[in-house]
């Protein structure tokens, strides 16, 4: 078979940082580079590489495009797996990667859709039986001796009751057998439904699809596509809802793909009219974004961290977290005590952008208990990646920028005064923060005020 050329994906160079790969990937990308294009049938790989991969078409055709749309909604196990096999090769691309096949969405109509549906149908198996239907009772022809559904075959075969000693305990085996055999029909482990190994068949797709869906939240191309569908959003942030019940990599991959799309994404879409699959609204939404910023697991409150700073800086998502600005300050000011430098860099990211918002913003975090300790903490250690270092600079200079702060950062004038000897890096940020506490003319004004009350 003739091998077919694509066109080359772009790549936005406007567009914010993406999150990194997997733990491991970004090392040795040349390799991981060339084992990809070997996996999708490049003849320019090298021979040492060459091992057991699967074959895909490095570019699809309109058929084949149809075919892996169909094979998701097939249902069939052999159609599904090839369809996620071959979706995970050809979406995944490493940074340095300057390979032919790009896989947009646009390209492949329908395909997220058919991603989600292979994600709900595992749902819809995991839902606990609290939250189904309660089984309908049968009572036609309950009173006969042939009822026709055959519940008097079923108390034969299915009852598990012993040889009775008395008519007494003949009629409660009877009455217990029946109430059983009734609720056989509907139990999730009857005959038309799935057993464990079938549970567990289907979550390794949802967690394949889950997979497939953030690779995609990768390319710039797909960003517009994605935070415009409102069934994947209402996918992504009920997994987070469900982050007690729901599989870990389930739940890993979903905040991931917000992430990525979090620049770009308007929390309004759940209010417009835009047809709704799962009843999620925006509150709801920040509601599960709290929740994993509460979180225990250190890359969920990390990424959650960082999703708020890059959601926040679209103004029309500002009404929605404002609300919950002071649980937001709580939590991350919390991460920055934490020893992990993943956790302190992912908390002054969010507080950075978070201080920006207006004046209010400043003044809670100003008054938030020990955080202009633990920014300075930041500095002084200091932090390893210098970037956070001067975000930690630039938080602590927006606040001294409102006069009402000025008191609360007055307690630790000898400590900016040490950094400014001390870091030079940052010595003028410091110099301009001691010229704000100590040199303007409103400082004394504001002292008086705050000791001696408002004097006239």
């Amino acid at each position: 078979m003739q091998k077919q050329t694509g066109k080359s994906g772009g790549s936005g160079g406007g567009t914010p940082a993406k999150r990194g790969r997997p733990f491991g990937s970004t090392a040795g990308s040349g390799a991981a580079g060339a084992g990809a294009a070997t996996a999708v049938g490049d003849p320019g790989a090298p021979a040492a590489l060459v091992g057991p991969s699967l074959q895909v078409l490095s570019a699809l055709s309109d058929q084949n495009n149809k075919r892996i749309v169909l094979a998701l909604q097939s249902g069939l196990k052999s159609e599904i797996l090839w369809a996620l096999n071959a979706l995970t090769v050809l979406s995944f691309k490493e940074k340095d990667d300057f390979r032919r096949d790009t896989t947009p969405l646009t390209k492949v109509p329908g395909l997220l859709d058919a991603l989600l549906q292979v994600i709900d149908e595992w749902r819809d198996i995991a839902m606990p039986k609290d939250h189904l239907k309660p089984p309908r009772v049968r009572t036609l022809g309950a009173n006969t001796t042939l009822s026709g559904f055959g519940q008097e075959n079923m108390e034969k075969v299915y009852s598990d009751a012993g040889t009775a000693s008395n008519d007494q305990s003949k009629t409660e085996e009877s009455s217990v057998t029946k109430k059983c055999s009734a609720s056989f029909w509907f139990d999730e482990d009857g005959l038309f439904n799935n057993d464990d190994e079938g549970r567990a068949e289907r979550q390794q797709c949802a967690i394949a699809a889950s997979n497939i869906i953030r690779n995609f939240s990768f390319m710039p191309e797909n960003e517009t596509i994605m935070v415009q569908h409102r069934h994947c959003l209402e996918t992504v942030f009920q997994c987070l809802e469900d982050q007690n019940r729901e599989d870990d990599e389930l739940i890993t991959n979903m905040l991931e793909t917000l992430v990525n799309l979090a620049p770009v994404l308007d929390l309004r879409i759940f209010s417009s009219s835009k047809p709704s699959f799962i009843k999620m609204t925006e509150k709801g939404a920040v509601h599960a974004i709290m929740g994993m910023l509460s979180s225990s697991v250190k890359p969920w409150h990390c990424a959650a961290a960082e999703l708020i700073g890059r959601l926040i800086i679209n103004p029309d998502n500002e009404p929605f977290l404002l609300p919950v600005i002071p649980q937001i300050y709580k939590r991350l000011v919390d991460l920055l005590s934490v020893p992990a430098y993943d956790a302190q860099a992912a908390a002054v990211s969010a507080l950075y952008n978070v201080a920006e918002v207006n004046m209010d913003c400043r003044l809670k975090l100003a008054s938030e208990r020990w955080a202009v300790d633990r920014l300075l903490k930041i500095v002084k250690t200091p932090h390893p990646v210098p970037e956070v270092c001067r975000k930690t600079s630039m938080i602590l200079e927006s606040l001294v920028s409102e006069p009402q702060n000025r008191m609360h950062l007055l307690v630790h004038e000898n400590t900016f005064a040490e950094i400014l000897t001390t870091e030079g890096k940052y010595s003028d940020t410091f110099a301009r923060i001691l010229y704000e506490l100590t040199a303007r003319p409103s400082n004394k004004v504001t002292s008086g005020h705050a000791i001696w009350g408002n004097i006239n």
